[in-house]
């Protein structure tokens, strides 16, 4: 019912706006017709109060109504009501006419589509129905130069308002697409990239490094980052001491890689980074002195944790058939670094392991 609520509100706000500026423009429109055919007294004042009365009420009942969303919807229908009783008031004087019945069309398809637009077509015949019977018509009127002239003004400003409005909801909802797009590929603890996202930029990764020509560049390496006895953190100083720890680690991540380096959280306590063009003797070096200084790391919460870092290297390899070998050079290195004690790198380049980091 929230959902319902403000969305309602927020159509009724948008349409406050046009609607008051369309039927002023209308009720310029419709005087200019009906000024010849000296209607009653009641009907000039159906016809002041649906311009100038009735878009500030209808504002106001959707605000206050339960579900305003709903009552949106019938005062735009009972707008359409309106204009076909308007149509039949102006003996179906052509240009008027015409001019009432297409903007009520496009107000409606522009909110509510298709089914709202045939919706719309017949509480409008039902208007000329009650038009018919209130005012029975004796002759198509002729349209004059003065009411040519009455209806440009609605025909011209009416159409770029709803345009306008429509044109800033687009752009609402794209901003918003981009957000949920953004959200769906990032990890909500640590502000990197979750396990999907970060294996998609490893495939477009290794497919670039595929369609490079060696010697034209080193290839770039990819790490796997494991925070060593990470369960007992938790089991020790609590999950609240571990999310810091996983934080601290992102933290860390953001600051001391390139622009071009790409970090994720691979799930649990494993983070992963993709380091283009960057040979592996320098990847090695550059995630070793990450480990350094996450080591050195302290925490106010909990002065007695100590953290430190076990990290997988893996060169590329044109030799791999995918992506996924690629990530399992990493695997191995971090499984090498991780049975050899931990607390260090070790880099993998052909499968082969090559270099070990570890503290001093």
């Amino acid at each position: 019912m929230q959902k319902i609520g403000g969305k309602g509100l927020a159509l009724a706000r948008r349409l406050y706006l046009s609607r008051a500026l369309g039927l002023v423009l209308g009720l310029l429109c419709v005087g200019a017709a009906m000024r010849p055919l000296d209607p009653e007294p009641w009907v000039w004042a159906l016809m002041v109060f649906n311009g100038l009365i009735w878009p500030h009420l209808a504002f106001q009942l959707s605000r206050r109504s339960k579900v305003p969303l709903h009552a949106e919807y019938r005062h735009l229908l009972i707008d359409t009501l309106l204009g076909g009783f308007w149509v039949v008031a102006m003996q179906f004087n052509p240009l008027p006419a015409a001019v009432t019945v297409s903007m009520m069309a496009m107000n409606n398809v522009a909110i509510g589509g298709l089914r709202f637009l045939l919706t719309g077509l017949a509480v409008q015949v039902l208007g000329i129905g009650v038009g018919l019977v209130l005012l029975p018509p004796s002759a198509m009127a002729p349209t004059t130069p003065l009411q040519l002239y009455a209806c440009l003004p609605l025909l011209t400003f009416y159409p770029l308002m709803l345009g306008w409005i429509c044109f800033r909801q687009a752009n609402a909802l794209g901003e918003q697409k981009r957000e949920l797009l953004a959200l769906s590929r990032t990890d909500s603890l640590t502000g990197l990239l979750n396990h999907g996202a970060w294996k998609d930029q490893l495939d477009i990764e290794w497919s670039r490094c595929r369609r490079q020509r060696p010697g034209l560049s080193s290839g770039g390496a990819i790490a796997l980052i494991d925070i060593d006895h990470f369960k007992t953190i938790n089991d020790t100083f609590g999950h609240v001491a571990g999310d810091i720890v996983l934080r601290q680690l992102s933290k860390m991540l953001k600051q001391n890689l390139r622009a071009a380096d790409v970090a994720g959280r691979y799930g649990g306590d494993e983070f992963c980074v993709i380091l283009p063009d960057l040979p592996l003797a320098n990847a090695a070096r550059a995630m070793d002195a990450l480990r350094e200084r996450f080591s050195t790391l302290g925490y106010a919460q909990s002065p007695a944790l100590k953290v430190s870092l076990s990290i997988g290297l893996a060169a590329f390899n044109p030799d791999h058939r995918d992506a996924t070998q690629w990530l399992h050079d990493a695997d191995q290195a971090l499984y090498e670094a991780k049975t050899s004690g931990r607390n260090r790198v070790v880099c993998r380049a052909g499968g082969v392991q090559m270099k070990v980091l570890d503290a001093v």
